[in-house]
């Protein structure tokens, strides 16, 4: 079916996305799986290596929030940690959402946060983010016409 939907000449996307990584990164978690997890662009070990390539892209703070400097690295690895929930990678109710909700946390006060609004961050995140770790919210591939073109692997 979807070499018939190629042929029509669409192409597929993802929405909801605002940033995207430039180079390769990695960070110590501390977030230890019970085995290791691997996505299009982010990995993480059995020691608790988040890694990025190039190219993951994320939709950073959510919420009623600012996109601050200091904000930035932690919404990265949480959007990874919930990614990686939401395609089955981690498995669900073993605490892997609240401890990447800690790391986030973390992550924005050695970032420059003040403790106060990552302590906002924090339950904001505990609030109404978990429907955001559940698989039924993986973000839709969405087709647009796209005339003459065809997809190639990779």
């Amino acid at each position: 079916m979807k070499k018939d939907r190629l042929a029509a000449g669409y192409i597929e996307y993802k929405a909801g996305y605002k940033y995207q990584v430039y180079a390769g990164l990695e960070v110590d978690t501390g977030i230890i799986p019970p085995e290791p997890v691997s996505t299009d662009y982010a990995s993480l070990d059995m020691k608790g290596l988040l890694t990025f390539t190039k190219g993951f892209s994320y939709d950073g703070p959510s919420g009623p929030t600012l996109d601050t400097p200091g904000f930035m690295a932690g919404s990265l690895a949480h959007d990874s940690f919930y990614e990686m929930l939401r395609l089955g990678k981690l498995p669900a109710g073993r605490g892997y959402r609240k401890q990447a909700d800690k790391l986030l946390r973390a992550m924005c006060i050695e970032n420059g946060m003040t403790r106060i609004r990552a302590w906002w961050v924090y339950r904001g995140v505990r609030f109404g983010a978990g429907p955001s770790a559940k698989p039924r919210n993986q973000r839709k591939i969405i087709q647009a016409p796209a005339a003459g073109w065809r997809q190639t692997e990779g």
